[in-house]
């Protein structure tokens, strides 16, 4: 997965959580939670919805990767190559 494929990924997941996001109104490296105003809950169906769509496993002690859209790019592209 490249850096491009991995943001799509990403953009879908926040999608199935927040149906109306604006990826247009911040910067890739904004604090996901703040922009998008997600509560625990949205971030964990970010999450399910990640793992679910890109087949990666992803552990809670990895959720401070996904903190960020450029964040959550960088941590699939390396999840993928391994």
């Amino acid at each position: 997965m490249n850096q491009q494929e991995a943001l799509d990924q990403v953009r879908r997941a926040l999608t199935k959580v927040v149906p109306d996001a604006d990826f247009a109104s911040f910067g890739p490296r904004d604090k996901l939670r703040d922009v998008l105003d997600l509560d625990s809950l949205d971030f964990l169906r970010f999450v399910e919805a990640l793992a679910a769509d890109t087949g990666v496993s992803i552990d809670e002690d990895d959720y401070p990767h996904l903190a960020t859209l450029a964040g959550s790019a960088e941590f699939l592209v390396q999840k993928s190559a391994r």
